[in-house]
């Protein structure tokens, strides 16, 4: 996944989702009526506009997803905004837009805030905010609230420069883990876990991957038993988890945090920085039976 700026390439795929009901019934603006052409308009205005930037959040073969903007970028502040096409929708797209255009926000604009709004009657997006414990707002400038005068029955949420807003505890059903971590002036740190203590199994097998390229997939697998606590002790990869309920993804970077992966959940793994080093600790000896290497055959099996 990447975000980057809009190319005029994307307006027939920014139409789709403008003139899909099933994306646009919970948003504030009328979009049935918009053309390719207006979004190739919008898209051209957009390349210059010094009080909202939007950017284009993409696939893996550049193939657009949905767009994520700051919007009325002023006194330090910006608003959120953010759709999607409906193939996008589950598959994490949305968070991975959110997170990169606010770190934009208050690393590359120096931002201190970020706020939005969003239907009460639109429970998707409130499940998805609830779910990452961004604040509520009760209190807004006058001049924010002047442009949803027409609406009523919103729910409104920010995040401040130094939240610490992408902390998941669990993602598509599996838990992430904090690794007990002892910090040492000036040495560095000691990170450490034990079997059946600390993750909840007993451990027969460890293993690592490295020397991976920038921009290498693995994984493409699911297991039918095997239990398995996987972490980054070096590098950045980015961890796509699908359970029966959801598919999510987590960036493993930091080397105290790993996540326990139990029953049957397809993996994918995306090397975002070359040579990053992936360990995981297994629950059993290996056995290539355990194994679902097939998408198709995991889909009918979860």
């Amino acid at each position: 996944m990447n975000i980057r700026k809009l190319k005029i390439k994307d307006a027939p795929l920014m139409h789709s989702w403008m003139t899909d009901s099933s994306v646009t019934n919970a948003l504030k603006t009328d979009f049935s009526k918009k053309t390719i052409k207006d979004c190739e308009n919008f898209i051209l205005a957009s390349l210059n506009d010094p009080y909202n930037l939007h950017m284009a959040i993409t696939n893996d073969e550049d193939e657009y997803m949905g767009t994520v903007s700051l919007k009325h970028i002023e006194n330090r502040s910006a608003e959120f905004a953010i759709a999607v096409r409906k193939e996008a929708m589950g598959r994490g797209y949305s968070w991975f837009g959110m997170e990169e255009i606010i770190k934009m926000a208050f690393t590359e604009l120096d931002l201190d805030s970020v706020y939005w709004c969003v239907s009460k009657n639109n429970n998707r997006a409130i499940r998805f905010y609830d779910k990452h414990s961004f604040h509520e707002v009760l209190d807004l400038p006058q001049n924010v609230r002047d442009r949803y005068s027409d609406a009523d029955n919103l729910k409104w949420y920010s995040v401040i420069k130094g939240d610490n807003f992408d902390v998941k505890d669990v993602v598509a059903g599996c838990r992430v883990v904090r690794i007990k971590t002892i910090p040492t002036l000036d040495s560095g740190e000691l990170s450490f876990f034990e079997g059946a203590r600390d993750i909840p199994f007993d451990i027969k097998r460890i293993y690592f991957i490295s020397k991976v390229p920038e921009g290498v997939r693995r994984g493409f697998h699911a297991h039918r038993t095997l239990k398995q606590f996987l972490f980054c002790p070096y590098g950045r990869i980015q961890l796509v988890l699908e359970n029966k309920d959801s598919r999510e993804e987590i960036e493993l970077s930091d080397p105290s945090v790993g996540v326990v992966i139990e029953g049957c959940v397809w993996r994918e793994m995306l090397w975002i920085q070359k040579d990053s080093v992936l360990c995981v600790a297994a629950s059993e000896y290996y056995d290539p039976d355990d194994y679902i290497r097939d998408y198709d055959s995991f889909l009918k099996e979860k």
